[in-house]
């Protein structure tokens, strides 16, 4: 689904964040991200969604090259993709339910589908009750789940996670890190940045670890990770 084919990407300061990386990863794998910051995690993450471009290689994704790729497009390369981020990046003027449905409305969606789906979505991260909730009245672990039900309204392809438990305490971690899990088990492609070695070992899967915007290790079977 995925490969990076000799990605470099340095910055306007001359700060090299990829270093001609090669990386391919399947549909329906989870898949870990570990390193140090500065080691190229986010910047591999904002290659995928087209926040940047790299300075050479080649990117493709679902079959299609992103170099190739039309202002226009871009806008549905980003429905295949859910985002979730470690400060949540929820909206503090709407409750739960209107935070998951503005993603629909920006695409146009009707109202019927709007309050078809989001409930469906809502339950799907446990928060069916929480629905007419503002952010400030949740917990840290449900205003992150708020955000991975805003993620799948699209049913995207793949989720990507930039240290989504950062900001969490160790049971609300794991509870984030279930539910990714569950998300995967239905054949979401999933890719968990993260410095917590518990959280990636919580997961088990396959692990990338990055140094200086490299690749440097591929473990590709279970067992215990040291980051």
């Amino acid at each position: 689904m995925i490969q990076f084919k000799h990605v470099s990407a340095v910055y306007d300061d001359d700060f090299t964040a990829l270093r001609k990386v090669n990386l391919e990863i399947k549909g329906g794998e989870f898949v870990s991200l570990v390193g140090p910051s500065g080691a190229g995690k986010s910047t591999l993450l904002r290659l995928l969604t087209k926040e940047l471009t790299p300075t050479s290689g080649e990117i493709v994704l679902d079959g299609v090259n992103l170099s190739e790729l039309s202002g226009n497009a871009i806008p549905l390369l980003r429905r295949k993709i859910g985002t979730v981020f470690q400060d949540f990046k929820l909206l503090s003027a709407k409750n739960a339910f209107e935070n998951v449905a503005f993603a629909l409305e920006v695409c146009g969606a009707e109202k019927e589908e709007i309050e078809t789906i989001v409930p469906k979505v809502l339950d799907i991260v446990g928060l069916s009750e929480k629905a007419k909730s503002f952010p400030h009245q949740m917990s840290g672990g449900e205003k992150q789940r708020l955000a991975i039900a805003r993620a799948l309204i699209h049913r995207p392809m793949i989720i990507l996670a930039d240290e989504p438990t950062g900001n969490l305490d160790i049971v609300n971690s794991h509870d984030v890190i279930r539910l990714l899990m569950k998300i995967n088990e239905l054949g979401t492609t999933i890719i968990l940045a993260s410095h917590d070695d518990k959280i990636v070992n919580t997961v088990g899967k396959r692990v990338i670890t990055m140094e200086k915007g490299q690749i440097v290790r591929d473990q590709t079977e279970n067992g215990k990770y040291v980051i």
